[in-house]
C-alpha cells in the first residue's frame, strides 16, 4: 500500500510561483539601482531566480541583501508565502459534483478554455482521464477534485500560480500530489483527494507561457532602473 504522506512541508521546501519570482526579481532590481549589485552580479542572480523551483532557492539570491531581512518572521512569512489549508473551508464546497468526468475502456479530457466548477469527480476504470486546469477559468478560490482510478489513469494539471494540496492514497497503486503554494493570498486552491486501486492519480503544477510574460517584466524593469542608475 502506497500512502501518501501527511506531513506538512518545510516552507523552505515549497515550490516557488510565478508572482515569488517576480517579488525577488524586484527586490534584485531595487539593489541594482541602489548599487549593491553589479549588472553583472543582478543579471547572473535573475537568471538563477527564473530557474528557481522551491522558496528556499530564491532565498539564496537575497540572503546578503537588506531587503532579504525585513522581518524577523519566517522568510515563508514575510515575502507572502503563506500555505494554504490542508482542507477546504468547511461548508465551501457542495457534496455533489458540477462535474463528473468518467472514462471506461476510454478516455476523458477536460482541457482550455472552461469553466471550472467548486466540485468535480473523475473516474477512471481500465481507462485515462487527464483534466487540465492550466487555462480554465476560476470562478470559487477553492475546487475540490476526487479522483478515483482502478486500473487506470488520472493526470491532474494547474496553474503553476495557484495552490494545490493532496489527501489520498493508494492500494498497489500510486497517488501524488505535488504540493504547492501561491504567493498571492487570494489565488485558488485545489484540493485532490481519491484512490488509486492498481491505478495511477497523478497532480502537479504545469509550466506555461507565464514563464515568458515574467521575462517580458523583468526585462522592462531592469531596462528602467539601469537607465535610471545611468542617469544619475
Amino acid at each position: 500500500m502506497d500512502l501518501q504522506k501527511q506531513t506538512e512541508p518545510r516552507a523552505s521546501d515549497l515550490r516557488a510561483s510565478d508572482a515569488d519570482r517576480d517579488r525577488v526579481a524586484d527586490l534584485l532590481r531595487e539593489a541594482l539601482a541602489e548599487g549593491r549589485l553589479t549588472p553583472d552580479e543582478h543579471s547572473e542572480r535573475v537568471e538563477g531566480v527564473l530557474s528557481a523551483k522551491t522558496v528556499g532557492e530564491l532565498e539564496v539570491f537575497v540572503r546578503d541583501l537588506p531587503a532579504g531581512h525585513q522581518s524577523h518572521a519566517p522568510r515563508a512569512t514575510a515575502w507572502g508565502y503563506a500555505p494554504a489549508p490542508n482542507r477546504p473551508t468547511p461548508g465551501a464546497i457542495p457534496l455533489d459534483p458540477d462535474d463528473n468526468v468518467v472514462a471506461v475502456f476510454s478516455a476523458a479530457v477536460r482541457k482550455g478554455r472552461w469553466r471550472a466548477g467548486r466540485r468535480m469527480h473523475a473516474y477512471a476504470i481500465f481507462g485515462s482521464v487527464e483534466i487540465d486546469l492550466s487555462e480554465a477559468i476560476f470562478e470559487y478560490q477553492q475546487v475540490v477534485i476526487k479522483a478515483i482510478s482502478v486500473f487506470g489513469n488520472v493526470e491532474i494539471r494547474v496553474p503553476e500560480n495557484v495552490s494545490l494540496r493532496g489527501t489520498g492514497g493508494g492500494v498497489l497503486g500510486n497517488f501524488e500530489v505535488s504540493t504547492l503554494d501561491s504567493g498571492d493570498p487570494d489565488a485558488p486552491v485545489v484540493y485532490v483527494d481519491g484512490l488509486a486501486i492498481l491505478g495511477n492519480v497523478e497532480a502537479k503544477p504545469k509550466r506555461g507561457k507565464v514563464i515568458g510574460d515574467i521575462l517580458d517584466r523583468v526585462s522592462r524593469k531592469v531596462d528602467r532602473s539601469l537607465r535610471k542608475h545611468l542617469d544619475r
